[in-house]
């Protein structure tokens, strides 16, 4: 696949939340040896963002499609009073190293903005330093950070910030 070929799709189908679980699944139990909880922990915080109407009413998603399978995934929550959360942000080893990733969280930032959004939050964890390498790049600073073994392994868990301003 060329990154030419590379498109995201801005529509949640029936079955995507699925896809993007076992897209988490696949990528972080293989890469970072997170169990069976890390899976139903992402199914279940797309379950809750389903139930409000997410993202029809607010927030957005980004989805990569490859031949059989979900490739890739990045969303935009809508938390109330002028914050929203980063979410669900992963891609599969073959499509990273494009510049995919962070084409995709400069639309989010640019989406948030023009939602009103001031303030930009995510949860991640300290081992996804490609990840990290986004975020900070784009201006999102760590905020706290906890040790947890929640999901099998231990892993440091850290909440980034980012304000966004008025613009």
């Amino acid at each position: 696949m060329t990154a030419a070929a590379v498109t995201a799709r801005r529509e949640l189908l029936p079955g995507d939340p699925e896809a993007i679980a076992d897209l988490h699944d696949r990528v972080y139990r293989d890469e970072y040896g997170l169990d069976g909880r890390f899976r139903a922990a992402v199914a279940r915080g797309l379950e809750e963002a389903v139930s409000t109407g997410w993202p029809d009413r607010s927030g957005a998603v980004w989805l990569i499609d490859r031949e059989a399978e979900l490739g890739g995934s990045l969303a935009l929550t809508d938390i109330g009073e002028g914050i929203g959360q980063l979410r669900w942000f992963v891609l599969a080893p073959e499509l990273r190293g494009r510049r995919l990733g962070q084409a995709l969280v400069g639309e989010l930032i640019d989406e948030a903005r023009a939602a009103g959004i001031h303030r930009l939050i995510l949860e991640t964890f300290s081992a996804l330093t490609a990840a990290a390498h986004i975020y900070r790049g784009v201006g999102f600073r760590v905020v706290g950070e906890e040790s947890t073994d929640m999901w099998g392994p231990m892993i440091v868990m850290q909440r980034y910030e980012l304000e966004l301003g008025l613009t």
